[in-house]
């Protein structure tokens, strides 16, 4: 079949079959070559957007790929009621890398918040938590109630876990927000569905304080900024705050579905008291394993903190006047504009650069950690040239 018509047969199909919860851009992406995506026309884009931060590593990236291949070969999955040698070593890294001392593998972010809930509520048997204003968790009907957005929220209330919103970067709203059924906090050291927003040091350490003092569990969303993507392993590398729990999904698998959660010593699940049937295969974990040793031979954290300096760089440079606010760290860039900016997609897409707005007026900048300056100058000459219709 030609393109045309590849196209259009995809196109029907999904529209008759596939539930419409997501707006399409009308792209189809057939193939991928380092930070670059291939439609079915054969055109390039540079791709910021790696599958919203999942595509660390590029894509074809060869030593993912062989690893998928051999354990596909050799085994897919075993049920959690039995060993498997990727998961156990795969454990043993997430903990080295995190600082924590166990873990849990799940299938998505929102399961990883969940079942960090779910342990905080254990473990304090208490039911509450408290969020933060532009907090986005997961849509699952647990992660659902520690999401702020009310267009997501109110046609499911009242929600399983009930959530009390603060302002996020007001450690003394926080401290007031805290009642006798408060179970723990969860927050993410940099927002990223919120519109790349960021804590600080001294927020987050406050945060940690409170918890601490009040008998709190905290739990750092890390979903999205995890594996490299702020510059370093996670974002609370840079400030130096360890959580109770530390949730990861996105990049940890390379582009297979995976969650997971780490907790502190003391801090488990007990037998019988979670589970799950898909969480840590054997074929996940191998790909992990090969994400994060890819990360290490290849030094992205590194790559991450150079480029994210350079785009931000360049991004300054630009000639826009409707541009509030640059901000970021490593490969997690937004740039606030004064204005809604919904269109930027289309048009930065036709240019062959793929974006994404978040917050309504927040471009959010997320490519894969492999992402050279050749590259990012293109990005930002198209960004620049982009003007409201």
């Amino acid at each position: 079949m030609d393109p045309d018509s590849i196209y259009k047969s995809v196109v029907e199909k999904d529209n008759k079959y596939v539930m419409p919860t997501y707006g399409r851009k009308p792209l189809l992406f057939t193939g991928g070559k380092g930070s670059a995506l291939i439609d079915v026309y054969g055109k390039e884009y540079i791709d910021c957007v790696a599958g919203i931060a999942v595509n660390a590593t590029g894509y074809s990236n060869q030593k993912l790929i062989q690893t998928i291949q051999e354990q596909a070969a050799q085994l897919i999955h075993v049920s959690n009621l039995y060993y498997n040698i990727p998961q156990a070593n795969l454990a043993e890294k997430l903990v080295e890398i995190t600082g924590l001392s166990k873990v849990f593998f799940c299938n998505s972010g929102a399961e990883a918040n969940d079942g960090a809930m779910k342990l905080a509520k254990l473990h304090t048997k208490k039911h509450k938590f408290i969020s933060t204003t532009n907090a986005f968790h997961g849509r699952t009907i647990g992660s659902l109630g520690a999401t702020a957005n009310i267009k997501y929220r109110d046609p499911f209330v009242p929600l399983v876990t009930p959530a009390t919103f603060v302002e996020y970067g007001n450690a003394e709203a926080l401290e007031k927000a805290i009642d006798a059924d408060i179970a723990g906090v969860i927050l993410e050291p940099l927002q990223g569905e919120g519109g790349v927003r960021m804590a600080n040091k001294e927020y987050l350490k406050e945060v940690r304080e409170i918890c601490d003092k009040n008998d709190l569990v905290l739990i750092f969303d890390e979903v999205q900024t995890g594996f490299g993507r702020t510059g370093k392993w996670f974002c609370k590398d840079h400030y130096g705050v360890q959580p109770d729990i530390l949730t990861m999904a996105k990049a940890i698998g390379g582009g297979l579905p995976m969650g997971a959660f780490a907790a502190r010593d003391g801090l488990s699940f007990e037998k019988g008291e979670h589970g799950t049937t898909f969480g840590g295969t054997p074929l996940v974990c191998a790909a992990s394993l090969a994400v994060i040793e890819t990360i290490e031979e290849q030094k992205l954290l590194e790559n991450a903190e150079k480029m994210g300096q350079y785009f931000i760089q360049k991004l300054s440079q630009m000639n826009r006047d409707d541009v509030v606010n640059i901000r970021g760290m490593g490969l997690m860039i937004g740039i606030e504009l004064n204005h809604e900016c919904g269109y930027f997609t289309d048009a930065a897409a036709e240019k062959g650069v793929i974006l994404n707005v978040t917050a309504g007026n927040v471009i959010r900048l997320i490519p894969p950690l492999t992402i050279s300056k050749d590259e990012i100058d293109r990005v930002v000459e198209v960004i620049a040239s982009v003007r409201k219709p």
